[in-house]
């Protein structure tokens, strides 16, 4: 038992000499390593999607106001149309006959009209010389009264249907393209309790608009003017421009989803939109071009002290060792005095061509939420530092020396051999 605890002392002794001698053989090295982003010219664009459908710009549906059998037809789909031009033309048999027997009651109530009136007259003279009571002249001039009112009435029917003819024919009220030829020769038209649709008329196609469904989250950012791109799936690679024309202000709720409607004019001088196709439309909220851009990574960077002190610089032109780092500013968003709460006033640290880096207090613009605008502090081909990582390894001086560790037993097996020997005991 004795034996046992004093070689258990041994180890332990044996393995704290070991580690210290691990320890006093090794040193750390620390890698700094930085990553930085150059200032350089670019686009900022903040932008709202919504999907819509293309329509032209003036669709005007061409009905019939009156009953009839489509006797001719004068145009077909994608006929292309004049204002006043004829497309149709209804039976005008029924609506002549019409015609006919309102002149015919024309002509029956001014013959009444003559006859009442001559006789209206002579009551009127034989009033005069007392020949004849006040109720017969009452009489003759109510009746000649009465025959002037059945013949204007008889005249308004015969306009009103003078006028039905002329409805036999349908012309066209603008110039456009047909899209759509509802009838067919033979069929007939009701127009007793709404009028029929013949034909639809696109104004001109080569100007057309897109109706987009816009979410109302979005739907502030919006205004009239803004420049939008779309595509459709008939040409997926190919963009088109447009631009919002009207915000209309009634809402749409689908499956408790609030939406509103806005226009966009949509040139088509290809004539290769056709209307009720699908847009996939991009607003461009906010968009500059051709500014000077710094990674807003840059903007929220903080070096660590610990990090920045193991960073050292390049060595200088003569061999000696660069300037001392500055140290970093203090706060969240390492932001200088008098700056907080100002969100247009960052910080940047930029690197420079001796390896010095040092904090730029800077001035942005909008953002992409992926760069910001430099409006002042930074010039084009700048650096500006976007992380410093350290890195840590431990290396050993030398060669490995002997173990002074002596597994326990081993002296005992010396002294057996020195014995077997000859020799005295050790």
């Amino acid at each position: 038992m004795k034996k046992s605890l004093i070689y258990i002392g041994s180890a332990v002794i044996v393995l704290a000499a070991g580690f210290l001698i691990y320890k006093s053989v090794t040193k750390t090295k620390q890698t700094v390593s930085i990553e930085t982003a150059k200032v350089e010219k670019g686009t900022i664009s903040n932008t709202v999607t919504a999907t819509g459908t293309l329509e032209a710009v003036k669709t005007v549906e061409v009905g019939t106001q009156v009953s009839g059998v489509i006797e001719k037809l004068f145009v077909d789909y994608n006929s292309q149309v004049k204002k006043g031009q004829l497309l149709a033309q209804l039976d005008e048999t029924p609506l002549i006959a019409q015609l006919e027997q309102s002149k015919a009651s024309v002509d029956q109530a001014e013959a009444q009209v003559k006859y009442q009136k001559a006789t209206y007259e002579r009551y009127k003279a034989l009033l005069a010389k007392k020949l004849i009571a006040q109720s017969d002249f009452d009489l003759a001039e109510f009746n000649y009264n009465n025959a002037l009112g059945s013949l204007n009435n008889a005249k308004s029917m015969y306009d009103k249907n003078k006028i039905n003819l002329s409805y036999a024919r349908i012309y066209s009220p603008i110039d456009g393209t047909v899209l759509d030829r509802a009838v067919e020769v033979g069929q007939t038209v009701a127009a007793s309790f709404n009028t029929p649709t013949l034909f639809t008329i696109a104004n001109d196609l080569t100007q057309m608009r897109v109706e987009a469904k816009v979410d109302e989250a979005d739907i502030g950012q919006l205004t009239a003017g803004q420049r939008v791109e779309f595509t459709v799936d008939a040409f997926p690679l190919k963009k088109f421009n447009g631009e919002v024309t009207e915000i209309r202000l009634q809402p749409v709720t689908t499956n408790n989803v609030v939406t509103y409607t806005v226009v966009i004019g949509a040139p088509n001088p290809d004539n290769i939109l056709k209307p009720g196709m699908t847009a996939n439309a991009t607003f461009f909220v906010t968009e500059r071009k051709d500014i000077l851009l710094v990674s807003a990574k840059a903007t929220r960077f903080t070096p660590d002290p610990e990090a920045l002190a193991a960073y050292m610089p390049p060595m200088g032109p003569d061999g000696a060792q660069a300037a001392e780092l500055p140290a970093p500013p203090t706060g969240v968003g390492a932001l200088p005095a008098g700056n907080a709460g100002n969100d247009s006033i960052h910080t940047v640290w930029i690197k420079e061509s001796n390896g010095r880096i040092h904090p730029q207090k800077v001035t942005v613009g909008v953002t992409d939420e992926i760069n910001f605008e430099v409006v002042n502090g930074l010039n084009a081909g700048d650096e500006v530092v976007t992380s410093i990582t350290t890195t840590g390894a431990q290396t050993t001086k030398g060669k490995t020396s002997t173990s002074f560790f002596k597994p326990p037993g081993s002296e005992k097996r010396t002294a057996t051999t020195n014995t077997q020997r000859g020799g005295p005991p050790q």
